[in-house]
C-alpha cells in the first residue's frame, strides 16, 4: 500500500509522502482507493469524489474549493483547487 498522511477524520484528501504511481492502492475513508493517475510526493489524492465547489479538507481544515469535479483517487493540487487561504481578494486568512 502506498504511503499517505491523513491527520483528521474530516479530511477528504490525503497527502502523498512518496511518489505514488497510477493504479496504486491508498488508505481511504472506509477502506482504500485506487489512484487514477500518478500522485507526486507532497501532492494530495482525493479520498472521495469531490464535486465542483466542494471544500477540500486537509488536517481538518478547508484549504480551498474543487475547481470542477475531482474523482476519488485523482491528484488534488493547484490545477484543480481554488485556494481560499491567504487571498486578500477573497477575504481569506
Amino acid at each position: 500500500m502506498s504511503k499517505v498522511i491523513i491527520l483528521d477524520d474530516r479530511d477528504n484528501v490525503a497527502t502523498a509522502i512518496e511518489d505514488i504511481p497510477e493504479g496504486a492502492k491508498v488508505v481511504s475513508k472506509g477502506g482504500e482507493s485506487t489512484t487514477v493517475e500518478p500522485i507526486p510526493f507532497g501532492h494530495k489524492v482525493a479520498l472521495v469524489d469531490l464535486p465542483d465547489g466542494t471544500e477540500i479538507l486537509k488536517y481538518g481544515e478547508p484549504i480551498g474549493l474543487a475547481l470542477g469535479d475531482i474523482g476519488q483517487g485523482a491528484c488534488v493540487h493547484v490545477h484543480n483547487v481554488d485556494s481560499q487561504r491567504g487571498r486578500g481578494d477573497k477575504g481569506g486568512k
